[in-house]
């Protein structure tokens, strides 16, 4: 494996887990699996909200040229090793494995959960 730095920076209204009061985002809970799943196998992820992290956004010069040219309403933005690696969604975990070097992506989340049929990841 390598030693990529992943780098999300998120939409102000992003709520990470998936869960916010009662509403679900499935891509979002789905998203958090993966993200637990990469750090399982070693992945250094930092992650950023604009609301609540905006120092991050302006101290990285490509999410403050991501936000001046895209607006927020383009967001996510994902870096890999500080280059722009996906803009717009969240990876799916595929992608993930990619980055941090994993040969086999495992189970995906998008198959129905983290545990789908038993299988845990």
């Amino acid at each position: 494996m390598n030693s990529n730095i992943i780098q999300i920076f998120d939409p102000p209204l992003c709520c990470s887990s998936g869960v916010c009061g009662t509403e679900v985002d499935q891509a979002l809970v789905d998203f958090a699996a993966d993200l637990a799943w990469a750090k399982r196998h070693g992945a250094r992820i930092e992650r950023f909200n604009l609301a609540k992290q905006p120092l991050a956004f302006a101290q990285n010069a490509a999410a403050k040229d991501f936000l001046d040219r895209s607006g927020a309403d383009a967001l996510p933005l994902i870096l890999v090793d500080g280059a722009i690696a996906l803009a717009g969604r969240y990876p799916h975990r595929a992608e993930l494995a990619r980055w941090i070097g994993l040969s086999e992506p495992l189970q995906a989340s998008s198959s129905g959960g983290c545990c789908a049929g038993g299988n845990c990841c």
